[in-house]
């Protein structure tokens, strides 16, 4: 297994639709393991396939970020089925260091997926689950949490994104 760099906004692959997964090989076990590795080295509690640079839907999320073995779900071409309700609480992004506001998402969600071995599954998920899976899932068509944003907040997540890639240009200087 091995760390994958995380990219970082503004790479273009964090805006790409990703297309879905072919193969169920031992390509995408390796990949799997690896964004584990990855998300867990972070540290953090969800990773999507573009954010290693793999135009790809798949996605973890594991809420004990490794600390409970049976809590780490792997969602290959996932898609919300059902959702009801809404919170608004706290997100940040691997991809985006440094920035978090407040974001809108259902309460409860219904996702179906398929596993590493091509068979079908679906999950439900409620409170923080269902907000983790609805992030990552948004990675998987291109969406950042800044972008569900409106007025005030989006100004603010502006500049910071704006922020960010000046840091990131300076470091690349």
């Amino acid at each position: 297994m091995s760390i994958l760099p995380i990219r970082l906004y503004p790479d273009p692959v964090l805006r790409v639709r990703c297309g879905e997964v072919l193969n169920f090989d031992s390509t995408l076990d390796r990949l799997i393991a690896d964004m584990v590795e990855t998300m867990y080295a972070a540290p953090g509690i969800g990773l999507a396939a573009p954010q290693v640079g793999i135009d790809r839907r798949l996605a973890v999320v594991d809420l004990s970020v490794g600390d409970a073995p049976d809590a780490l779900l792997v969602l290959v071409n996932p898609r919300i089925v059902e959702q009801e309700g809404a919170e608004v609480d706290v997100e940040g992004c691997l991809s985006l260091p440094g920035i978090t506001e407040k974001i809108e998402r259902p309460t409860r969600i219904v996702v179906e997926a398929v596993h590493a071995n091509g068979e079908p599954f679906s999950v439900e998920a409620e409170d923080w689950m269902a907000r983790a899976i609805c992030h990552e899932l948004d990675h998987l068509d291109g969406v950042l949490f800044t972008d569900r944003l409106t007025g005030l907040k989006k100004d603010k997540a502006k500049r910071a994104l704006k922020r960010l890639v000046e840091d990131q240009q300076g470091v690349l200087v």
